[in-house]
């Protein structure tokens, strides 16, 4: 069974004129680290939060969401209550923003344990010192005031905060973003650590390409509400077979990139007020064609052969023309494939 498992999400806000998640399939097995990339607004943070049931007023969901197979979107408010203090956990993208400023860490650690699991006092205090032991605090954190520590500390709060009520699953909304770079080194290694050490899944929410490489085992990509790609990191990243995955990565800084301004993608995604017909992304795809704009390409395996050999089982993106993506026909062979054929007509 896995861990989480999201089929065929839909969640439509009151004024949109589609919907923000169309149609979103997406699993996370136990000790397994799975990667939500995209831009800013395609829809990463609303398909986290709604693992734990967190929609904005108003939204209608459809489809399902099930954590240790239990269906969050039929869940009552109890349940709810429930599965966010024991089954499933969330790393918010800001601790400062999270914690109040005004209470201990103990107190901060401790709450849900008292309050909702009945814990003694004594026993909830001595569940957070091996805690914060173990994601690299001492004791005497439990004292302080958030204020009273750094930016890398609060956020290893934050995940032992997490852990405190042992979850099957810890959803992390872009965790590194407000820190250093080598605090978000420490970050990353220690949600490894953890990850095999309590044998959790890990939802990885992040805008950044280079960290998702590092971190994860796979990876999805979302553009404008859709998955648009997935498949092994390391397939994906070394052979992406969507044009918007490719251009992510061709955006990417990199040491070694040849001199001159960094690439980008040209226009903008969609707005929640005009509908989509056809794939989503051709208005700024550099292969659409008359097909792309009439058609939205399903979520397919990629077919073997071709100049660039088979892919990785499990790697699966939604394009008309993934065959041409990065080269991975040669060009005899593009110009026999259908999409080049359709984008002649």
């Amino acid at each position: 069974m896995n861990t989480l498992e999201i089929r065929s999400l839909r969640l439509r806000l009151p004024d949109s004129a589609r919907p923000v998640l169309d149609g979103v399939d997406l699993t996370v097995a136990a000790r397994e680290t799975v990667a939500l990339v995209g831009e800013s607004g395609s829809g990463k943070t609303l398909t986290s939060r709604s693992v734990l049931g967190l929609l904005p007023a108003g939204a209608e969901a459809q489809g399902a969401v099930r954590v240790v197979g239990d269906d969050v979107l039929t869940m009552t408010a109890g349940q709810l209550r429930l599965l966010r203090t024991s089954t499933a956990a969330m790393i918010f993208q800001d601790p400062r923003a999270a914690i109040n400023p005004m209470r201990r860490v103990g107190d901060f650690l401790t709450e849900s344990l008292r309050l909702n699991a009945r814990m003694k006092k004594e026993a909830a205090q001595a569940r957070a010192v091996q805690i914060l032991e173990a994601v690299g605090l001492s004791a005497a954190a439990l004292r302080k005031y958030p204020g009273q520590l750094s930016g890398g500390m609060l956020q290893r709060v934050m995940i032992a905060a997490a852990l405190m009520g042992d979850p099957a699953l810890i959803l992390a909304d872009e965790p590194t973003t407000a820190l250093d770079v080598t605090t978000q080194a420490e970050v990353v290694a220690l949600l490894g650590e953890l990850r095999e050490s309590f044998g959790t899944g890990l939802l990885f929410v992040t805008h950044d390409l280079g960290l998702a490489a590092a971190i994860s085992d796979r990876v999805y990509v979302m553009y404008a509400g859709r998955i648009v790609e997935t498949g092994p990191a390391e397939e994906l990243f070394a052979r992406p077979r969507h044009p918007y995955t490719a251009a992510l990565l061709d955006s990417t800084p990199r040491l070694d990139a040849p001199r001159g301004r960094l690439a980008a993608i040209e226009g903008r995604p969609p707005s929640l007020r005009e509908e989509v017909v056809g794939c989503p992304f051709a208005a700024r795809c550099t292969y659409a064609t008359d097909l792309c704009g009439r058609e939205a390409p399903a979520l397919l395996p990629l077919a073997e052969g071709g100049a660039g050999g088979a892919g990785a089982a499990g790697h699966l993106a939604s394009c008309h023309h993934s065959d041409r993506v990065r080269g991975v026909l040669s060009p005899a062979e593009q110009d026999r494939s259908p999409a080049r054929k359709e984008s002649h007509r």
